[in-house]
């Protein structure tokens, strides 16, 4: 199971960037009060027919310290996944058998499928150098998603009672891991770094650039000039797209879970709409 420590290991230095870039956002409970009095009298009318104000904060909320570190609520998530996956997997493979059943069954399956659907894509060498981080982000996002279904999630936490007397949470002590920017964001930096890296290793420099730059075809004369200045063109504009991917990234896989925790949120509330109506 070396596959399987391997992701382990990028887990924990996956989940490390939170703490930082948490630390770097962190509003104070005087400001969240006023920002929430703000928006609490701006949509009091648009609320009175419902008598409550719905929707995930757009931001992680920070819910203690650790010295100079800010923990949100999101992190704890992003934790308490790791915790998950790492005593699974410490369980799985305290006692390895030759033929594998149970856990142990199960995570050899899991990885084994990984491997072979990235290595029909990206190729034997390069999944060898790949594979380790590939894995561990998608064993990882999936269980951080899978948990930020669990009930309490985004409904239990800090909050005020409305006019009709319901208890509205403003503040939620947990939050989707992937419905955090900072988490997204950390995880498409990462990629953008490592990929990077091996594509420097696969190709060198002097590949890379030919290979965003570097003219097809084999015109002469006139053509070839013309070719040269189109390729030139279309190089810049490849290198535009590959430097605005850590962002496309991180804004699309925080929109779909935030937009979908905000969804799953809106249809809790559809029974009392319809029994107020």
């Amino acid at each position: 199971m070396a596959r399987m420590k391997s992701i382990l290991v990028a887990l924990a230095f996956l989940v490390l960037p939170l703490v930082s870039s948490a630390a770097d956002h962190e509003p104070s409970r005087s400001r969240q009060a006023a920002i929430v009095e703000a928006t609490d009298h701006a949509g009091q009318k648009a609320t009175e027919a419902h008598g409550e104000h719905h929707g995930l904060p757009s931001s992680a909320v920070p819910v203690f310290r650790i010295g100079p570190f800010v923990i949100s609520n999101s992190m704890l998530i992003a934790w308490l996944a790791s915790g998950i996956l790492v005593l699974f997997v410490q369980a799985a493979t305290r006692r390895m058998e030759l033929i594998p059943s149970g856990a142990q069954n199960f995570c050899e399956w899991l990885v084994e499928s990984l491997h072979d659907f990235l290595e029909g894509i990206l190729g034997h060498d390069l999944v060898k150098r790949t594979f380790w981080f590939f894995a561990t982000v998608f064993i990882f996002i999936l269980a951080t998603n899978w948990l930020g279904l669990f009930p309490g999630v985004g409904t239990i936490g800090w909050g005020h009672y409305n006019q009709a007397g319901r208890f509205v949470v403003d503040e939620p002590l947990l939050r989707g891991g992937n419905a955090d920017l900072n988490m997204t964001a950390a995880m498409a930096v990462l990629f953008f770094l490592l990929w990077t890296i091996w594509a420097v290793q696969a190709q060198g420099v002097g590949g890379v650039i030919k290979h965003i730059f570097g003219v097809q075809g084999d015109a002469q004369g006139f053509m070839k000039l013309f070719l040269i200045i189109v390729f030139l063109v279309v190089g810049v504009l490849e290198m535009l797209s590959i430097l605005f991917r850590p962002v496309s990234l991180s804004l699309r896989l925080y929109g779909n879970i935030f937009a979908g925790e905000n969804i799953l949120e809106s249809m809790m509330t559809l029974q009392r709409w319809f029994s107020a109506s």
